[in-house]
């Protein structure tokens, strides 16, 4: 049952691939640029500016450049280093999942190319997860990166759901929250999504560099508020709060919105459609339910663990396959994330039992781990107990990686390139 989980999330990965997506979805043939249902000629632009970001960065241009062809030019900004660059892209390698010197660097030589646009060009955003921290450029000069590093690991670690963090970060910077669109007008702009955000919200993406942003300076302080975040914040942050000096970002009434458009051309639910698509393929009455996104990871355990239970009383060998991500409130943190913290919280849960569950982004990268997830059954205690590992300590601690990767239960895939969030695939007979 271990080899078949892993089995699903390995198919999920190769067959949810930024390449097919944009053979699916984006075509180029006699000068016009199809896009999903635009069409856009492309000699009718004075120029053609690509800006890729996101940990699918390098990705998204070579499988734009594989439809196009090399003579496009632009910016990428991604975590990831990609083993060779492409021509006539200027690289930057900003920090996930906070802001590094590079996030700095890459946000503000964004905006002054987008700046140089005029009503004639082509914009393509190429947007992908990660791209809140990969780029950024705050929206005062008196906060430091030292400042917005605090910010953000105040916020990552604060248990909020990932929409309240990205109206904060939306907030307090110069190019989300719709303000890449701002600075592109008025060239003709088109947004291609490889989404780790739940599917009503693409806003979320990158922090909705390129989109009207639905929340509001108001909400942010009710955010902070309610989960306790101003006395944590730095005093540049903390500041502005008080105050109430943030400014507003761009609605939809907006003149910069008027010729822009965004697709989707990959998501969290393709990933969970093909795991499940296999899954039916090896004999397993199937079930999908994604209602813990956003969830306690705790809380979600105990959900999925009842409604696995459910299903086994239905059928002999089930799947129940959830897509989504899950919050941990980080405190003293040791080395892992969501992902196997959720695994080890249910190990205890399933001790002795014939279950099987495996959690795992699918970027690769699981919290500060070099692995994606982590997989648990029902020997996964006993195992553990043989070796000397205390589950209760690592689990306590949030140091779930160390404990699985004496286990060699750690699922390391390294960076992907991709990011559709995360899947959860729990199987049982």
């Amino acid at each position: 049952m271990r080899a078949l989980a892993r089995q699903l999330f390995m198919h999920a990965l190769r067959e949810a691939s930024i390449g097919k997506a944009f053979e699916r979805h984006v075509h180029a043939e006699r000068g016009v640029l199809r896009v999903c249902e635009d069409l856009y000629d492309l000699h009718s632009y004075s120029r053609v500016f690509v800006v890729s970001i996101g940990k699918a960065g390098h990705t998204m241009a070579e499988a734009l450049r594989n439809q196009l062809g090399e003579s496009l030019e632009g910016i990428i900004a991604s975590s990831v280093e990609p083993v060779s660059q492409l021509h006539g892209y200027r690289y930057f390698q900003g920090g996930h999942p906070t802001p590094n010197s590079e996030s700095i660097r890459a946000g503000e030589r964004i905006l002054k190319s987008l700046q140089a646009q005029n009503a004639s060009a082509l914009v393509i955003f190429m947007i992908s997860g990660g791209g809140s921290s990969i780029v950024e450029k705050p929206i005062d000069d008196e906060i430091s990166l030292p400042d917005l590093t605090a910010t953000y690991q105040t916020l990552v670690h604060s248990g909020a759901p990932i929409g309240d963090i990205n109206a904060i970060r939306k907030h307090l910077s110069a190019v989300k929250g719709g303000r890449l669109a701002l600075a592109a007008h008025p060239a003709q702009q088109v947004s291609l999504l490889v989404s780790d955000v739940p599917d009503a919200t693409p806003d979320a993406l990158a922090s909705g560099p390129t989109m009207p942003d639905s929340t509001t300076v108001e909400d942010c302080y009710a955010i902070s508020a309610r989960h306790g975040l101003l006395e944590q914040f730095p005093a540049s942050v903390r500041e502005l709060f008080q105050r109430h000096a943030l400014e507003e970002t761009p609605k939809s009434d907006d003149p910069a919105f008027h010729r822009s458009r965004w697709w989707p051309v990959l998501s969290n639910a393709a990933a969970v459609e093909l795991a499940a698509e296999e899954a039916k393929r090896l004999g397993f009455s199937l079930e999908i339910d994604n209602s813990c996104d956003d969830w306690d990871y705790q809380r979600a355990a105990d959900y999925l663990l009842q409604r696995l239970r459910e299903l086994r009383q239905k059928s002999a060998r089930v799947c129940l396959i959830s897509g989504g991500e899950v919050t941990v409130k980080v405190r003293n943190g040791g080395t892992g994330g969501r992902n196997q913290q959720l695994a080890l919280a249910l190990a205890e849960q399933i001790s002795g039992e014939n279950i099987t569950v495996l959690s795992a982004g699918t970027d690769g990268i699981d919290g500060n781990s070099r692995a994606a997830g982590a997989i648990v059954d029902g020997t996964t205690l006993q195992r553990a107990k043989a070796r000397g590992l205390d589950p209760a300590a690592a689990l306590a601690g949030f140091g779930a990686f160390p404990f699985f990767d004496a286990l060699g239960d750690a699922v390391i895939t390294g960076p992907t390139g991709n990011n559709l969030r995360d899947l959860r695939i729990l199987l049982a007979y």
